[in-house]
């Protein structure tokens, strides 16, 4: 519609506005401008849902049975795990819904409003749709707009589109299917007025609103399963499983054999305790709390836990461009003056870098067209850098003129004595209809500079100033060549001219410009890619990681960009990567679109609930999906992917509160670190469940022998549980502070499907229980027989040999795949901290009075130490043998076995 229709449909007048009672109607019907409160699950339930979990329900059952069987502390021990576990989960939970309150708190603004033909300050929670809304630079605009009138209106809409510049605002009628950050005729919700003024009239309010919408897409995003929970999700159903099952042998076997119903119930029981690795929460919790402090020592915050692991899985990244992958700050590239090429080193708005030609540094005053093409860009321009108080340069005004301003400080043009030697004296600002901006200053005579629109420019020349700084003949061909060539780079071009009139000149009127220009030269400008991206990028898909940009900005600047960075993709005839715009996205059906994500590196000009179906569609064909972002248009996608990682400095609210990680420094660099960190948290822990499974399953199976042969129980249900306990904090726990093993970033991304344990894993699992069984039984019944033990201390040399069984197997279990000489006896010294605590503790438990009665053990020989020490020697060479047959030498190049 053109606005005219627009206030029609919506029965207002550009002059007058509402009058109140309408405005009071209004509100009745589409109520106040403002997110509606969403109605969430309940306090209550959401923290008795962190309880629906099957290991959870497992870890109850052993806290209850440790307490029927009277050993309180652990009871409270494992309870207590559980209850921590559920108030991390309920905590984080709130992630949705801060991000909903912060999309609110950016509707809490004031508006001016013209309503009964006066001009008035309203809240802005109080507009309705037909409103008449005036806006000035400064302005957050109160609702969505249609524009009706404009005076060189921009909007900086980054945080909604991702679009780098402000956008230039117009009045047109445009085409329906026009895309969001194509909509120049509107303004939106939230967004900021950075220069000029309008009036518009309100046609959403609240919910409806663009940002309110994305609101609602954030509030229907799923929260995923991370990889983790999956594969421990799965693992406690099989171990389950297996538990309900050996206990219920146990007790059909034993009183098939005659054996009173009531003892094989509590054997049966028994065998569970034994069965459930109790270690098994704390040490997933410890593992990825460790992997949090280790993550924020390198710039990140995790505000999930699992959220390390899943990085360490990831198979995909999805990167918004604008400050992510680039500074989010406009540098000029290349300058083209007097027929020859210039190159500006550095980026953002630091003035540090050179003016270098071929390679080589030049002097700026040495060549005139160049010198004066950025004293143009300098002093036609109205923006300004200060400092923050953090020491950064900000910019006060348009960020395209704040890269001229950086652009002539490098070529030695201090602006302050500049702008004294050349005081404006008028101006006649850029407005979109005629695409420049013109300034005339003091001096004999005067002179007035221009930048603009390239063809605006060119066809008011009548000559070009060349190297030396005299005037030639214009050649318009070569110069449009050279701006095709830039824009081809992905530079926004910019085209700049001179005039000089008259020293008692009146004030300067477009007449006076209308020909007869002098042109200077074009500046190429760019949000540069940021310097160690581009080498994360490269170790990402070193790693097997692909890394895809989604951005609202242009599909040319957005391949440029792409091209530097060394995103790989499917790429176009000319060698160019293709670049998917948000309209061809549009027109794909869900059914091919997987196919098209993982083909694509880059998506140009993409609406968010576009960025939310790529990653849909991504997820649906297998892959791990990672979304960093920073803008409102990015926290949808960043609650739907398997992982939303936010941008700490430049991110909006509402992405952090989408997110599960936030980058304090804003740097994609760090989340290769967070790769890397989440693929050793996840080694660690398989490690820990390898090491942990044999004992549990070696436990079971001497009970199990027991029943069967008939014998005294070689071991009690309160040893099992000071084996578990024990043995699970102080050596297991260990396993969590490995260091990364060599090639960790090398290999490619764990195959999702794969479950937590694989073939050779369970294979060994057994063979060490198997082991646990033969040196446990053999010597209980050596004990016995030959040196005339009593049963107490029989049992207790049992408990001995599971114990440094455990011991050497933990040696064997800090490479999966690899020999301990390569991994080194001491590359990790809390392993032989656990090792002394857990001697000290276990010398305790044979030799403490207090200890004997508590679990009903005696004081053992010191020689059956040897006996002890030697069986789990054998046990270590077996399993050492064992990775060598299987992986070559012990020296194994995957952290776990496939």
């Amino acid at each position: 519609m053109s606005g005219e229709d627009a206030l029609g449909s919506l029965g207002s007048r550009v002059a007058s506005g509402l009058e109140p009672s309408e405005v009071r109607r209004r509100q009745a019907e589409f109520g106040p401008n403002a997110m509606t409160a969403r109605a969430g699950v309940p306090a209550w339930k959401r923290f008795l849902l962190q309880f629906h979990q099957l290991l959870v329900y497992v870890l109850l059952v052993a806290s209850l049975k440790a307490a029927l069987l009277g050993e309180y502390v652990d009871a409270a021990v494992i309870a207590g795990v559980v209850v921590i576990n559920a108030v991390v989960g309920y905590i984080q939970e709130a992630g949705a819904e801060r991000a909903i309150q912060a999309l609110s708190r950016m509707l809490r603004t004031e508006a001016t409003v013209r309503r009964e033909g006066r001009r008035q300050r309203v809240p802005a929670a109080d507009l309705v749709p037909g409103d008449v809304v005036l806006l000035q630079s400064g302005d957050q605009v109160p609702a969505d707009l249609r524009l009706i009138t404009v005076r060189n209106l921009q909007c900086e809409e980054a945080a909604l589109t991702g679009e780098s510049v402000p956008a230039e605002k117009s009045v047109g009628a445009l085409a329906e299917s026009t895309g969001l950050a194509d909509r120049n005729n509107l303004a939106f919700a939230g967004t900021l007025v950075t220069y000029g003024q309008a009036e518009g009239v309100v046609v959403a309010t609240g919910d409806r609103t663009e940002t309110g919408r994305i609101a609602s897409l954030i509030a229907a995003s799923e929260d995923l399963m991370t990889p983790l929970t999956r594969k421990i999700h799965r693992f406690s159903q099989i171990l389950v499983y297996v538990i309900l099952a050996l206990a219920v042998l146990t007790f059909l076997l034993g009183w098939m054999r005659g054996n009173p119903a009531a003892d094989m119930f509590m054997a049966a029981i028994a065998l569970a305790v034994g069965a459930i690795p109790e270690g098994l929460p704390a040490a997933v919790t410890i593992t990825l709390a460790i992997g949090v402090n280790r993550m924020a020592a390198r710039r990140a915050i995790i505000r999930r836990l699992p959220a390390v692991e899943t990085l360490g899985s990831t198979t995909v990244i999805c990167s918004d461009k604008t400050g992510t992958l680039t500074e989010n700050q406009m540098t000029v590239r290349e300058v083209h003056a007097g027929r020859r090429w210039f190159q500006f080193t550095g980026s953002g708005y630091a003035s540090e870098g050179q003016v270098q030609e071929g390679g080589r540094e030049v002097q700026v005053a040495a060549i005139p067209s160049l010198a004066e093409t950025l004293r143009a860009g300098l002093l036609c321009n109205d923006t300004l850098l200060v400092l923050d108080p953090s020491g950064r340069p900000k910019v006060q005004g348009d960020p395209t003129e704040a890269a001229l301003l950086v652009a002539a400080q490098k070529g030695g043009l201090p602006h302050a004595s500049e702008v004294a030697a050349a005081p404006r004296l008028d101006v006649i600002p850029f407005e979109s209809q005629h695409m420049y901006m013109a300034t005339m200053h003091e001096g004999r005579p005067r002179i007035v500079y221009l930048k603009g629109a390239l063809d605006r420019l060119l066809e008011r020349c009548g000559s070009a100033l060349d190297s030396g700084g005299f005037e030639v003949p214009l050649d318009a061909p070569s110069i449009r060549t050279a701006a095709d060539r830039m824009a081809s780079e992905g530079l926004r071009v910019l085209a700049f001219a001179r005039r000089q009139l008259p020293e008692d000149h009146p004030g300067l009127r477009p007449e006076d410009i209308a020909g007869g220009l002098v042109f200077l030269g074009l500046q190429g400008m760019m949000d540069p890619p940021r310097a160690e991206a581009a080498a994360a990028v490269r170790h990402c898909q070193q790693a097997g990681i692909a890394v895809k940009m989604i951005t609202g900005d242009h599909a040319v600047t957005a391949s440029a960009i792409a091209a530097q960075l060394g995103l790989q993709g499917a790429a176009e005839p000319d060698g160019r990567l293709r670049a998917v715009s948000g309209e061809a996205l549009a027109r794909i059906p869900d059914e091919a679109l997987p196919r098209i994500a993982d083909e694509t590196a880059v998506f140009a000009r993409v609406a968010p609930e576009q960025k939310l179906r790529l990653v849909r569609a991504l997820q649906a064909g297998g892959h791990v999906v990672a979304m960093t972002g920073d803008g409102v248009n990015d926290a949808p996608a960043l609650k739907q992917a398997d992982i939303g990682v936010a941008m700490g400095i430049a991110g909006t609210d509402v992405a952090k509160g989408a997110a599960a990680m936030v980058l304090l420094d804003d740097n994609f660099a760090s989340i290769e670190a967070a790769v890397e960190e989440g693929r050793n948290v996840f080694d660690n822990l398989v490690k820990f469940i390898v090491w942990t499974l044999p004992t549990n399953g070696g436990e079971g199976l001497l009970l199990l022998a027991a029943i069967l042969l008939g014998t005294e129980l070689p071991i009690l249900p309160i040893h099992l549980l000071w084996i578990n306990m024990t043995t699970a904090v102080l050596l297991g726990l260990m396993l969590v502070f490995e260091p990364r093993e060599p090639g960790l970033m090398q290999r490619p991304p764990r195959d999702p499907r794969r479950p937590l344990l694989t073939l050779p894993l369970i294979l060994r699992t057994a063979l060490v229980s198997i082991l646990m069984l033969g040196a446990g039984y053999g010597l209980f019944a050596w004990e016995q027989r030959v040196q005339g033990a009593t049963i107490a201390e029989a049992r207790t040399i049992v408990v001995n040999l599971i114990v440094v069984v455990e011991a050497f197997y933990l040696f064997t279990c800090r490479s999966l795949t690899s020999s301990v000489l390569h991994t080194g006896w001491f590359t990790n010294r809390w392993i032989w901290i656990g090792i002394a605590a857990m001697t000290a503790v276990q010398l305790l438990f044979n030799y403490l009075p207090l200890m004997n009665r508590w679990f009903h053990t005696a004081p053992v020989r010191i020689e059956t130490w040897g006996h002890v020490a030697l069986a789990g020697f054998v046990v270590f060479l077996i399993v050492e043998f064992e990775k060598w047959i299987r992986f070559g030498g012990g020296r194994g190049d995957r952290a776990v076995p496939e």
